[in-house]
């Protein structure tokens, strides 16, 4: 699939010449920035999540209670 992308002079400048200084095409450099940026707003919504569930019940384990838990001990 293409997509294209509008920028101005000084926005494309500065992401060729990024792309240039760490030797990737635009394409990766893009493509990679999408997915990271996807991956950040999930990771968040995750952690909110999980907050969330645990000040209704806040529970914790320490490493070694959790692994006795799983029998790796």
């Amino acid at each position: 699939m293409t997509i294209s992308v509008r920028l101005n002079e000084e926005d494309t400048k500065l992401i060729k010449a990024y792309a240039d200084i760490h030797n990737i095409s635009l394409s990766d450099l893009i493509r990679n920035a999408v997915l990271e940026k996807i991956e950040e707003e999930y990771d968040l919504k995750c952690y909110e999540e999980a907050i969330k569930e645990y000040k209704k019940n806040p529970v914790t384990y320490s490493h070694e209670e959790v692994a006795k838990m799983l029998e790796l001990e």
